[in-house]
């Protein structure tokens, strides 16, 4: 059976990570997804390290699933040729600054005006609304503009980033679901429409508890760092050998905890005995509990929480987590065919899809990899692809395949 978005075709004018990472997932599940990059040297996110073999990692981190073309942008050729794939795609994906594609000619209303079904799919930094329109999206800047850094780390380190581009990764997975949804409603109505988000919106929207907390107490949560901001105990625990997450989130388990540690006798310690008095004296607390964790090891106590109906885990390296067979039985690793880098690993598509073939992604592509076979598949003559490509407005790799 073929993926589901297969037959959907598009077009990506993407570049460095929120964009990219939206349409990698739409061409994981099956789209047919065109990259253009801009010439001489292709998207931005080349150029950043770290390198394997003079290829970018960052690159090579969110562009599986592609076909890879290179166009000059700058050239009015070059945005007429933009525009006419445009206009025979399913889909078109950007994360320009606002305003951008209007002045190349690519808005919403110019092209839904010659292709009504079209569905123009739209990342900013910050909205294209409001004073902050302008700005651009850069996650850092959004982790902190949305209040999202200010849950993150602890009152003796202040606000802390968190470890990837959170910002970046969740607007582009936002943005996939507004497309599938789009895709849907064009099933029915005929009509494709301009679907948008940004860095601050998906931040905003994962908020949850903390952002209630605000809206419906006015509270303002201070970082909490590895402590769950309502529920104690839960977080991170000193073992024997280092670390162990700890999330006895019921009473129950509360009491269940206790036994296997040897501690009883909290269960009645007038400190500890609901969830609100617990949560008053959680740094006693955590002292008494590491008391009994740190007579074994993170592992050892992983096995006996686990048995004992406790969640609970190991914080792993990456190194780790590779190693990990659980990890390694959920397929969650993917192993591809790369022009240059030969077998390339990636971490894949986090969704199981019965009856389907999720495995078989195209590597990411070279700087110009797909340009002629793309530009067939849109309806150029090979003569009109040579002159494209020695006039300079378009480039092609002399890796293919």
């Amino acid at each position: 059976m073929s993926l589901p978005l297969a037959g959907l075709k598009v077009l990506d004018l993407t570049r460095a990570l929120s964009g990219p990472f939206c349409t990698m997932i739409l061409g994981d599940l099956g789209a047919e997804v065109i990259k253009v990059e801009p010439m001489p040297a292709g998207e931005m996110a080349r150029q950043w390290g770290p390198f394997d073999d003079d290829i970018s990692v960052y690159y090579l981190s969110a562009n599986r699933s592609k076909q890879g073309i290179g166009v000059d942008f700058r050239k009015p050729e070059g945005l007429a040729l933009i525009r006419k794939m445009a206009l025979a795609s399913d889909i078109v994906v950007e994360n320009f600054k606002v305003g951008t594609m209007d002045s190349m000619g690519l808005g919403y209303a110019s092209l839904a005006d010659e292709h009504p079904g079209l569905i123009l799919a739209s990342i900013s930094g910050f909205g294209s609304k409001g004073p902050a329109r302008e700005w651009a999206g850069f996650d850092q800047v959004a982790q902190g503009y949305s209040g999202f850094m200010s849950l993150t780390g602890t009152t003796e380190s202040g606000p802390m980033r968190v470890g990837t581009a959170i910002g970046d990764l969740t607007a582009g997975m936002w943005l996939a679901i507004g497309v599938l949804s789009a895709v849907v409603q064009r099933a029915s109505t005929g009509r494709g429409q301009h679907v948008e988000t940004s860095l601050l919106a998906g931040l905003m929207a994962l908020l949850s508890v903390q952002g209630q907390r605000y809206l419906s107490k006015g509270e303002v949560p201070e970082p909490c760092g590895n402590v769950h901001p309502v529920i104690a105990p839960y977080g991170t625990f000193d073992t024997a050998d280092g670390p162990l997450n700890l999330a006895p989130a019921t009473q129950a388990m509360w009491v269940k905890l206790c036994g296997l540690l040897g501690l009883s006798h909290l269960v009645s310690d007038a400190r500890f005995l609901t969830n609100a008095e617990r949560m008053k004296h959680r740094y006693a607390l955590k002292l008494e509990l590491e008391a009994g964790l740190k007579q074994k090891t993170r592992m050892e106590w992983t096995a006996l929480m686990i048995d004992g109906g406790i969640p609970a885990g190991p914080i792993n390296t990456l190194e780790d987590v590779f190693a990990d067979p659980q990890v390694q039985a959920c397929g969650l690793v993917r192993s591809m065919m790369h022009p240059v880098l030969g077998q390339l690993r990636q971490v894949g598509l986090p969704l199981g899809l019965t009856g389907t073939d999720a495995e078989n992604h195209r590597a990411p592509p070279v700087f110009g990899q797909h340009t002629r076979d793309v530009f067939a598949g849109y309806g150029w003559s090979s003569a009109e692809i040579d002159r494209l490509l020695a006039a300079g407005v378009a480039h092609q790799s002399e890796l293919t395949g």
